[in-house]
């Protein structure tokens, strides 16, 4: 199994989360998370003040996949997210030993 974490723009989740369901997906945790990549921030103005913005807001998918999905998964999620522009995301996966559901007490590709 595998754990994929995607890094992606707030307003891209609807559509990936379509996307992966379409591939049979069945979980997924969303996180709100802050940083920066190569663009490094942006600057804004606020009432007549420049204020620099070094963290930008993004979203956190990670899904658990068997090994044999993992590519399938990469490609829908680029796809479903990619708008062509700086900052899109990132996508990392690593590997995972063991998952159980509390529940039952399944584990392995059962829990999934």
């Amino acid at each position: 199994m595998k754990k994929i974490e995607a890094i992606i723009k707030p307003f891209k989740l609807d559509e990936l989360k379509e996307a992966l369901d379409k591939i049979g997906v069945k979980g997924m945790t969303v996180t709100d998370v802050k940083g920066f990549g190569r663009q490094k921030g942006h600057t804004e103005m606020y009432r007549g003040t420049e204020y620099k913005i070094e963290f930008r807001s993004k979203i956190k998918v990670e899904i658990i996949i068997q090994d044999e999905k993992v590519q399938e998964a990469m490609d829908v999620i680029a796809d479903a997210v990619k708008t062509g522009n700086i900052g899109d995301g990132k996508i990392f996966v690593t590997p995972v030993e063991d998952v159980m559901r509390i529940r039952t007490k399944e584990r392995g590709e059962d829990a999934l």
